[in-house]
């Protein structure tokens, strides 16, 4: 999995409802994880944390992203 730039980092962490730290902290972890970890981290946080929809959704995403995949824009997503 890719390192995501500083400025996808934000584009996810500004999204309207999100929890900015939380997501700029996990997003910014990604490198050193696998996909399939990085989606069982963010499950057991999102539950630890309480994290609101949002803030998953946008981890979510940002996760997709460094995959590889393209992903579509969202609603609440912010170019």
């Amino acid at each position: 999995m890719r390192t995501l730039t500083l400025k996808e980092i934000l584009r996810f962490a500004g999204r309207p409802g999100v929890k900015r730290m939380a997501v700029e902290n996990f997003l910014g972890s990604l490198a050193d994880m696998s996909s399939p970890l990085a989606m069982a981290n963010l499950s057991l946080d999102a539950r630890w944390y309480g994290w609101n929809k949002a803030t998953v959704w946008a981890i979510r995403d940002g996760i997709t992203l460094a995959e590889g995949i393209e992903i579509m824009k969202g609603e609440g997503d912010v170019a």
